[in-house]
């Protein structure tokens, strides 16, 4: 089996090499392609108004001056001799849950490996803010990714859809088991956006994320991770509001 690894952490972060590990218990014929810097929140954004620039780092190696879905792009059409049977992306240092998908690099880099036809898995490490900096901060994912990923290898997917897999930031032996669980949803005023001034007297702007308030569903990947699961989300590339159709329809009817 061959396995493209990636991120948008960047190709220096400790998550991809934590999956380069993982992705090794599976195959020995694993390739790395990620962006060069960190590029979260970057969402599904390919770089169209500068040169994408290609660095290599060593065998089977290599990083993209771009986002995510350049790095996958690369490797799927520049970098690889042949397509992957899988693409795992990850491992995030922090959550991909509920809505924010939409906002993640991590999950948009598996996206374009459906939009691709390659069956593709996003892998995520909840993070919390007492945590502290030293230690083994993705032990969860350390010990639980291996067996989240192996029931997706066999499992029919549908075309143009990949799973998200999110590990709580618990110790390994306190984590219940993996749940299914369907994307959840928050509900919430997002952010702050706070002005400061540069030593030159200049404005500059940080966009913040206030404590986030959340809707849990009974079955939610919002829930499940709170519950002390990990959680495994299939999602779809369909965005269309099927319920929707009709009702506009009717309104455009001449």
């Amino acid at each position: 089996m061959r396995i493209l690894v990636t991120n948008d952490d960047g190709v220096h972060a400790p998550g991809i090499a934590l999956l380069e590990e993982i992705a090794h218990q599976f195959s020995d014929d694993i390739w790395v392609v990620a962006p060069a810097d960190n590029q979260t929140g970057a969402g599904h954004s390919l770089t169209l108004s500068a040169p994408v620039r290609l660095r290599k780092h060593g065998e089977r190696r290599w990083s993209v001056t771009g986002t995510p879905t350049d790095a996958v792009t690369m490797g799927l059409k520049v970098v690889m001799d042949g397509p992957p049977d899988l693409i795992l992306s990850g491992i995030n240092a922090g959550a991909n849950l509920g809505d924010d998908i939409t906002y993640s690099g991590t999950v948009s880099a598996a996206m374009e490996g459906a939009l691709a036809g390659v069956r593709s898995i996003a892998l995520s490490q909840v993070m919390t803010p007492e945590a502290p900096r030293s230690g083994d901060r993705f032990e969860a994912a350390r010990a639980w990714a291996a067996r989240a990923i192996a029931p997706l290898l066999e499992v029919p997917l549908t075309p143009r859809t990949l799973v998200s897999v999110n590990f709580p930031a618990l110790a390994p032996e306190a984590v219940r088991g993996i749940r299914v669980a369907r994307q959840g949803f928050h509900d919430y005023a997002r952010g702050t956006v706070e002005e400061r001034r540069d030593p030159r007297g200049f404005r500059y702007f940080w966009f913040g994320l206030d404590a986030v308030e959340h809707t849990r569903g009974h079955d939610s990947d919002l829930e499940a991770i709170e519950d002390g699961f990990v959680s495994v989300t299939p999602l779809q590339l369909e965005l269309t509001h099927a319920p929707s159709l009709d009702l506009l329809r009717e309104r455009y009817r001449e």
